[in-house]
């Protein structure tokens, strides 16, 4: 019988698929999400610490979680700016990097809601920005190919990222499987 109660979320580590799946690039975010979830068969499973989750466009969720606790964020996204489309760029992001930004609860700018974590009651996790520049923007189902060819490698950059930041943390690997 259920009780009503969530269950226990111990997760020290945040994956964050960020963008609008109706943007075509936008969507890539969600897209390397999904294929870290996916467990292709040559990669090792995440462990266990490891939280994956596909927040497209909702700002406001991604806020409350960061104020449960989380030792480290890695957001990804597609990042406007200079460079050839396909183009997978880490950075490490930290306080001063945010400015001031106005937080709207009804959609996502990530600088806006990591911005806004002190105002909540919360600070800002030791946080990296796995990013891909984006061939297009407009409005359209599906990644264009240049960016659907850069998902498998931003997985495996979420990953090496995530082994560099979970010996730290102490992170077991994952039981699944065993």
């Amino acid at each position: 019988m259920p009780t009503g109660r969530l269950p226990e979320v111990t997760s020290n580590v945040l994956v964050a698929g960020i963008g609008n799946i109706f943007f075509s690039d936008d969507g890539f975010g969600p897209e390397v999400v999904r294929r870290l979830m996916s467990d292709r068969a040559d990669a090792a499973p995440l462990p266990d610490c490891v939280r994956l989750v596909d927040y497209g466009i909702r700002g406001m969720h991604l806020a409350y979680d960061l104020l449960d606790g989380v030792d480290v964020l890695v957001l990804v996204d597609a990042l406007p700016g200079r460079g050839e489309p396909g183009t997978i760029s880490v950075l490490e992001v930290g306080p001063d990097d945010l400015g001031a930004e106005d937080f709207d609860p009804h959609g996502m700018n990530p600088v806006a809601v990591l911005a806004s974590l002190g105002t909540l009651g919360g600070t800002l996790p030791p946080t990296y920005v796995v990013g891909c520049r984006p061939a297009d923007l407009a409005e359209g189902i599906g990644l264009s190919p240049v960016v659907a060819d850069a998902v498998d490698e931003a997985a495996d950059t979420v990953r090496r990222l995530l082994t560099e930041q979970l010996v730290a943390l102490d992170c077991q690997p994952s039981s699944k499987g065993d």
